[in-house]
């Protein structure tokens, strides 16, 4: 099948290279500009850029070029901004979702997903529609959260999602006859630097899933403390309480802890927790944290 991709970052690159596999022509890989990274600023493409180019495929990031190709579908995933109607109605365009939807419709199912508690979640292929995530649903697949990162539970459902799109390709009926979604809607809300705040009135179940998003913090007077790796604690410390017990290093939240296992202090790089504790001055068994 000849087909146009859309997609930017490492998630996308799964299905990319699995359509590529199938032996489906890809004509033309659309994906977001290239971006300034790193201490030098240098212009850095996307991963799906860099995949398209290993792959000598053309790449472009002007989304109207699409109109000007000759392709059968458009396949979707992470690709970051809104697909016009118009472009649609020429095209019509599979889209590769990591959430069960309409469950987590919008930019963060998975982080969204997990933050709920949710014991489960997916991938859903849709055909695209202009509305934000409301297309029938070609196939679903799920798989169990456990206790991922949201990086490894990404990954996880990245892969499933590229086999489930191929699927979805290979079988007439799949694709000619998806059924509506059904069921209770709720939306995944854009992250913010507050969503990865830890608090000492959460509960130490919220506490632990937010530091599996990544970028975790906590304010340690008028210092921002960034939470790189952490576990849960069997101590029940006080709300607000960072102490010492048995050498690790424990934020105590509403009803129980988190062990810090390495840290970034503000301003400086990552560190095992208890060389920053041991660093502190003056040295105090008890301390506390908002």
């Amino acid at each position: 099948m000849r087909l146009v991709f859309l997609g930017t970052p490492e998630a996308a690159v799964p299905t990319l290279e699995a359509i590529l596999d199938a032996g489906h022509d890809v004509v033309l890989v659309v994906t977001r500009p290239d971006r300034r990274r790193g201490r030098g600023s240098q212009l850095t493409p996307s991963p799906v850029k860099e995949a398209a180019l290993r792959h000598g495929l053309k790449v472009t990031h002007r989304l109207a070029d699409v109109a000007n190709v000759d392709a059968q579908r458009g396949i979707v995933v992470a690709y970051g901004a809104i697909i016009p109607e118009a472009l649609l109605e020429k095209l019509p365009m599979l889209n590769v979702h990591f959430s069960l939807l309409p469950r987590w419709r919008g930019a963060a199912p998975v982080q969204r997903a997990m933050l709920a508690g949710d014991e489960e979640t997916g991938v859903a292929i849709i055909s695209l529609e202009a509305s934000l995530d409301t297309g029938p649903v070609h196939l679903e697949r799920r798989i169990v959260v456990g206790d991922d990162s949201a990086e490894e539970l990404t990954r996880r459902l990245a892969v499933l999602g590229a086999g489930a799109l191929v699927d979805v390709l290979a079988s007439p009926e799949l694709l000619d006859h998806p059924t509506p979604q059904s069921g209770e809607t709720t939306y995944a809300e854009k992250l913010s630097a507050d969503t990865f705040r830890l608090l000492p009135t959460m509960s130490s179940d919220l506490a632990w899933r937010t530091v599996r998003l990544g970028h975790a913090y906590f304010s340690f007077g008028p210092k921002r403390i960034g939470v790189v790796e952490a576990h849960r604690a069997n101590e029940s410390p006080s709300p607000g309480e960072l102490f010492q017990h048995d050498g690790d290093i424990v934020l105590g939240v509403s009803d129980g802890g988190v062990v810090l296992t390495s840290v970034r202090p503000e301003g400086g790089k990552t560190m095992n927790a208890r060389s920053w504790w041991s660093g502190l001055r003056p040295a105090e068994e008890r301390r506390t944290w908002t």
